[in-house]
């Protein structure tokens, strides 16, 4: 077991059974960094930049899941429009199958990809939602919201927004029925909107009655470095100890707040500085060791068991963020993977 002392309240403790490295020159070797535009003297452009990243997380990840999907008799997918701010935006629907009943219903979860709030997909989760909907029995709206630079802050907010509503409403579409559960979760940048949308979610009267059960939040981002609360300094270390550590740099991470553009202190970027985290739903939250905002998923676990929120962390030792997309079928990879599956039962009220 691997534990982190809280300021409050009983340890949060992570069980996943990963066996810990040292992090030498030697795994540095075995953990490539990620592939660069080489070869020319012209800088590239974002749109080289993206596809780069979006085929070295996507890419194996994507391939890998295809090759576990369970039969296309076992589920339906289809993508629809939602209407947003200045234009629309597509999420992918998934819904299983439940043979000869036709009039079964299934929870729900949206889910919103990572990528720094510039990059990322709904092709890069789309095969591992599948296999969630078909094991779990629950439907899924995988969100395509738009990115920075071309949609600066607080546009992947809005339209995070706008699915989740869009979710609410179209329950028949979705053979949904949100009192089995209503999860949203996410990765990276889609941990750190949907830590914003729940709070958005608890305080807007749209959502009275059917507001969402559960929060899953995979190596989330809560706190820009210029708006850390003073007294929580001191527990916000890793985006300076972890400040080199691939594929997710420091310096790569300021890169992307220059690019979505944010306020620092909005809490519709940096959750932390909500006035109140009480009300929320369960959270399941997942950490990295080696992750420059590692302790962003820990200050926050702290946060919402401040605030009375029914909340569990596991943090992975010896790992980097976002290492189980490029390296989806290492043993580590699978241990966080199973974490979220383990987490959606939890939320979902099944243990």
């Amino acid at each position: 077991m691997y534990c982190y002392p809280m300021a409050v309240g009983d340890p949060i403790c992570a069980t996943p059974s990963i066996a810990r490295h040292q992090w030498t020159e030697s795994s540095r070797q075995r953990w490539p960094r990620p592939p660069t535009l080489a070869g020319t003297q012209t800088p590239p452009t974002f749109n080289e930049i993206r596809r780069v990243s979006d085929s070295y997380f996507g890419d194996s990840f994507i391939a890998h899941h295809r090759s576990l999907l369970p039969p296309e008799s076992s589920y339906t997918v289809e993508d629809y429009l939602v209407l947003v701010k200045d234009g629309d935006i597509s999420v992918r629907v998934i819904v299983p199958t439940a043979g000869d009943d036709a009039n079964a219903t299934f929870p729900v979860l949206v889910f919103y990809h990572g990528g720094g709030w510039t990059f990322g997909t709904v092709d890069m989760d789309d095969f591992f939602l599948r296999r969630l909907a078909v094991d779990l029995g629950l439907s899924v709206v995988n969100v395509d919201y738009r990115l920075a630079p071309e949609h600066v802050f607080p546009t992947a907010v809005e339209d995070c927004i706008a699915a989740l509503k869009w979710t609410v409403e179209n329950t028949a579409v979705l053979k949904a029925d949100l009192g089995k559960g209503f999860v949203v979760g996410g990765d990276s940048a889609g941990g750190n909107l949907t830590a914003i949308v729940t709070h958005e979610a608890r305080d807007d009267r749209f959502f009275e009655g059917r507001r969402p059960t559960g929060q899953l939040l995979r190596e989330l981002f809560v706190a820009h470095p210029a708006a850390y609360p003073e007294h929580l300094k001191s527990q916000l270390r890793s985006v300076t100890e972890n400040k080199d550590m691939q594929p997710l740099t420091s310096a790569a991470l300021f890169d992307m707040f220059e690019r979505y553009q944010p306020d620092p202190a909005d809490p519709r970027f940096s959750p932390l500085l909500y006035p109140s985290h009480a009300g929320l739903p369960r959270a399941f939250i997942q950490a990295m060791e080696l992750d420059p905002i590692r302790d962003d998923a820990i200050v926050y676990a702290q946060a919402l068991r401040d605030a009375g929120v029914e909340t569990r962390l596991e943090v992975y030792p010896g790992v980097s963020h976002g290492f189980h997309y490029p390296y989806p079928t290492i043993a580590a990879a699978g241990k966080v993977l199973e974490g979220s599956v383990r987490g959606l039962v939890w939320l979902l009220g099944r243990e």
